[in-house]
């Protein structure tokens, strides 16, 4: 049960990465391009969970890169959130 989870965030994640990075595309808004980057940041730490957990569950751990990974992807989010100045969309 908890491998069809792990499956199903890392589908929900790159799902929505890739219609942050639609909606970027049609409009396009620092704040738009740099979620759809967590989220890819997220898909790939629940890649990593799902290697780590279910493919090679004792041979490495991968803990510390999996929250390497997550903490990246949320850093971007962060700076995205305060560099931001609303009104001001750079091209």
């Amino acid at each position: 049960m908890a491998e069809a989870v792990y499956i199903l965030c890392a589908i929900t994640s790159l799902l929505c990465a890739v219609l942050l990075f639609r909606a970027y595309r049609r409009a396009p808004s620092r704040l738009l391009l740099w979620s759809s980057v967590c989220f890819v940041a997220l898909a790939l730490n629940s890649i990593l969970v799902i290697v780590d957990r279910i493919i090679v569950p004792t041979a490495y751990d991968f803990r510390i890169h999996r929250l390497g990974v997550a903490a990246a992807g949320l850093v971007a989010l962060l700076w995205a959130l305060i560099t931001d100045t609303p009104g001001k969309e750079r091209p």
